[in-house]
């Protein structure tokens, strides 16, 4: 049976189906999550099975308002008050002492839990309608490229999926920042569009403790095509070497760079934040378009940059 379709306007449908143990796929401004109750274990072990992830990658659980963090936080310190006062609703996970209340199969066996509110209408109309904290990874298939798009959820996920809410497509693109906020300065786990700037942090910041983290120890993003990341100044000979070598070579770069002759033109962008809100969708459509090799411009890794090169990385080792 089919995922059923559902437009933003039948959120309390879809919220029902939450509600009730079932899995649904919802926008968020980031891309698109497969949501379940994340107080149900076993509504979050079919987010498992659906996804093929791996049982000790913990889940980000999904609020509608800040004021319901101690329904899944132990403990709220005063570092995550500010950060969810300054940077919610929106792009950013806080790593906290997980409550009692929340199962081991959505924190992946650990005492801690990975929340955030997101920035999206439809989502938090949603899990303010099913009545539950929703956990809810990306909804692809695990080591495939994230979907920013409804179709991409079901050409990814199809009939494992009960009902999908299709928000159109995702504004920022890249998954959330994530943040240990447990201590006294802000440990960032994962890069995203809240940056390290915006959070105060001038330099590269203290190092955390990674498996805290979803999303950053199994292989990630990768379409079936090869990806190959290469700076500005190397461009055209990487592209040229792939040619040569009778690869059909797909090429997502700046607007500024010309599109050396025997490359096919995936996407282009005008900066590293643009380039993040299209990045999962040019990998699918290489693939798509049956190249042997999708060659990608690297960008500074400044603000959004090191999210964008860190996704870009995970991609080329798949």
């Amino acid at each position: 049976m089919s995922a059923q379709i559902l437009l933003p306007d039948a959120v309390d449908r879809a919220g029902a189906v939450l509600a009730g143990g079932g899995l649904v796929a919802f926008p968020t401004e980031t891309v698109y999550g497969l949501g379940a109750d994340a107080l149900s274990g076993d509504a979050v072990g079919r987010i498992f099975r659906a996804k093929g992830r791996p049982a000790d990658n913990p889940l980000i659980v999904h609020l509608a308002d800040a004021g319901d963090l101690g329904r899944v936080a132990g403990a709220v310190p005063s570092l995550a008050r500010r950060l969810a006062a300054e940077h919610w609703p929106g792009p950013l996970t806080l790593v906290l002492e997980a409550h009692p209340d929340v199962p081991s199969v959505t924190t992946g066996g650990l005492r801690t839990v990975a929340v955030r509110v997101p920035d999206h209408p439809v989502a938090r109309a949603l899990i303010t309608a099913a009545g539950v904290p929703v956990a809810a990874p990306s909804a692809n298939r695990s080591g495939r490229p994230s979907p920013t798009t409804a179709a991409h959820v079901l050409a990814d996920l199809g009939d494992a999926v009960d009902v999908v809410v299709d928000g159109g497509a995702c504004r920022v693109g890249v998954e959330s920042t994530v943040v240990d906020a447990r201590g006294g300065t802000p440990v960032v786990l994962r890069e995203g569009s809240v940056t390290r700037e915006m959070l105060g942090l001038r330099d590269g910041g203290p190092a955390g403790e990674l498996e805290a983290s979803p999303g950053t120890r199994y292989r990630h993003y990768a379409p079936t095509c090869d990806v190959v990341v290469a700076d500005a100044t190397a461009l055209h000979d990487v592209v040229t070497r792939h040619l040569r070598a009778g690869a059909r070579v797909g090429l997502v770069a700046s607007t500024r760079r010309p599109v050396p002759d025997g490359a096919e033109s995936v996407a282009r962008f005008g900066d590293a934040a643009e380039l993040a809100s299209l990045l999962y969708r040019a990998l699918r459509d290489a693939e798509d378009a049956g190249v042997d090799v999708l060659v990608v411009e690297a960008v500074d890794e400044t603000d959004v940059g090191r999210a964008v090169m860190d996704r870009l990385r995970r991609a080329a080792a798949g």
